[in-house]
């Protein structure tokens, strides 16, 4: 086991990582790819792991950078937004019912390809990667293949949706994601980095999951319902925010073998697979009762993680409120409703 993920920090292979990273945002930046900073660092790591590389991720960066997007949600929720709550209901039942189907479809699609019971069950459940490889692995899950199976699901879906927004549905994912640092007075940068830090501490405490994001982002919503906070992060930070990200997806293929490739990351893509089809008839049912435009609704279902679902639905200009409110959704009853679900249908395994 590499020593970043007991939490160390290797300064030398952090830096090789982050300049490669930095070498792939140039090179999607000249061959004008969408979300360079986002998919550059994804796709470069992705391919230097696969070829052996030896890369280091950067959990203490990402982890404080995710606090960014939970107070740019935040700063999202106003009155006018909580007067259109009643209206996402709807969507969220269907969010749920998605989510129900993808893991019914999953656990069978992975035991066919020979995962066992408790790893086949948690590499089927659509929610956060580090919640799921902890549940998996108390359940006596193998964690290298719940880690695969669950990285492959974010990078297909990262890679694809800005690709799918930008070809066939014509959305330029160009928003700004806040305005230049150089705007903010230093109390505002000041209350936005008490929302960043206060929110994740208050997150953890209280155990909530997701607490890098969700933390701050309750903190911010209860700020800017009062009126104290009234914009975004700064452009920088988010811009950063998405770097990371990219960075992180694909250095989880790091180490990877030939077998792991062919018996676990195949699985993996019919999964994937399995889960757009799903996808895009919920999307359909969506469109067909006018409950969201075509981007929020794509943005919302897709069952990526929280983190990179932000980042895209600000740069493509969507409701941040509805796509993070599905995203919650999906990841609460995972969390909650997984683990009870593998106790019932396995009670052996408490004995």
């Amino acid at each position: 086991m590499t020593t970043e993920l007991h939490g160390a920090w290797p300064f030398r292979g952090a830096a090789k990582t982050v300049l490669i990273a930095g070498i792939g945002a140039v090179l999607a930046s000249v061959l004008d790819l969408p979300l360079p900073l986002l998919i550059g660092p994804l796709l470069i790591c992705l391919v230097c792991a696969l070829g052996g590389m030896h890369l280091t991720g950067l959990p203490r960066t990402a982890a404080t950078l995710r606090t960014v997007l939970g107070v740019a949600v935040g700063a999202s929720i106003t009155p006018a937004v909580l007067q259109q709550a009643s209206d996402y209901a709807a969507s969220v039942v269907l969010v749920l019912v998605l989510t129900v189907l993808i893991a019914a479809a999953g656990v069978p699609w992975f035991r066919w390809h020979g995962f066992d019971r408790p790893t086949a069950f948690y590499a089927a459940m659509p929610g956060g990667l580090q919640d799921m490889l902890l549940f998996g692995i108390e359940a006596g899950g193998n964690p290298r293949a719940l880690s695969l199976a669950h990285a492959t699901r974010l990078a297909v879906v990262v890679a694809t949706l800005p690709f799918l927004l930008t070809g066939p549905l014509g959305v330029a994912l160009d928003q700004p994601p806040g305005a230049p640092a150089t705007t903010f007075t230093f109390g505002q940068l000041g209350i936005l980095l008490a929302c960043a830090l206060g929110g994740w501490w208050l997150g953890k405490r209280l155990g909530m999951p997701g607490a890098t994001i969700l933390g701050p982002l309750v903190l911010t919503a209860i700020l800017s319902l009062a009126g104290v906070v009234d914009q975004r992060p700064p452009r920088e930070a988010i811009l950063a925010a998405q770097f990371v990200i990219g960075l992180s997806v694909g250095v989880h293929y790091v180490g990877i073998t030939v077998r792991e490739l062919r018996q676990i990351v195949s699985a993996a893509l019919g999964y994937c697979l399995l889960s757009a089809a799903l996808t895009a008839g919920v999307v359909q049912v969506v469109l067909a009762h006018g409950l969201a435009p075509l981007p929020d609704a794509l943005l919302g279902f897709s069952p990526g993680g929280q983190a990179e679902m932000t980042v895209l639905a600000i740069v493509a200009g969507a409701e941040l409120s509805y796509v993070v409110t599905l995203h919650l959704s999906r990841i609460v009853l995972v969390i909650v409703g997984a683990p009870v679900l593998h106790r019932w249908l396995h009670p052996e395994r408490n004995n």
